[in-house]
């Protein structure tokens, strides 16, 4: 048994829950195309990328729990957006 997508990223929610669940199942996939003679060793090497990206995460769903919660709101979420510059 293991995890992916929001149960194995214990993190706030900040909009990346369907992302990280994507990725997470292709590289279960992967790990498990790898491995298919032991699923251990699958999951093994699937976990061991899974974590650290988890944690490297973790920040950015703070700071959206802040814009979308902390103090000077609305002010704070009108200029999260209109801070934004749109991608070239």
């Amino acid at each position: 048994m293991t995890l992916l997508g929001d149960a194995a990223h214990l993190t706030a929610p900040s909009g990346e829950g369907a992302n990280l669940a994507m990725y997470d199942g292709a590289e279960l996939a992967r790990a498990i195309a790898a491995n298919t003679e032991d699923v251990e060793a699958a999951l093994l090497a699937y976990e061991t990328d899974l974590f650290p990206r988890s944690t490297s995460e973790a920040p950015e769903a703070d700071r959206m729990q802040e814009v979308l919660f902390g103090d000077n709101l609305p002010q704070r979420l009108l200029d999260f957006f209109t801070d934004s510059q749109p991608v070239k």
